[in-house]
């Protein structure tokens, strides 16, 4: 009795997994503003929180001369990284990476006239 009704909520699940996408998602798509536990669940890309006890919610990424992060294996930030096509001049240390710390500010390197 036990393996058909697992069987049955396993159909369930591949169901709605493979099912019509929706705008909004309850564990990925999700909008800014919402709760995630990683950058990949936010449209955005960027899952971000104020202080290590704060909740995460999805955030935009940041725009040109706004302060940012290096990409980050944990996956959720302080400060999110660039929009596409800008680069962080963020320098690199080991205790900066370890605390997802090592800030900088977003440029576009191809840019001549901003600074690096």
């Amino acid at each position: 009795m036990v393996l058909p009704l697992r069987l049955l909520l396993a159909t369930l699940l591949v169901a709605l997994a493979l099912g019509a996408p929706s705008e909004q998602g309850l564990i990925f798509n999700l909008d800014i503003g919402e709760l995630c536990l990683q950058s990949a669940q936010c449209k955005s890309g960027c899952c971000q929180r104020d202080t290590g006890l704060s909740l995460a919610r999805c955030s935009p990424k940041a725009a040109e001369t706004q302060d940012c992060s290096r990409k980050s294996l944990y996956g959720v930030y302080y400060k999110c990284p660039c929009e596409a096509g800008l680069s962080c001049n963020a320098e690199w240390s080991i205790g900066g990476s370890i605390t997802n710390t090592d800030y900088g500010v977003c440029y576009d390197k191809n840019d001549p006239t901003t600074l690096r």
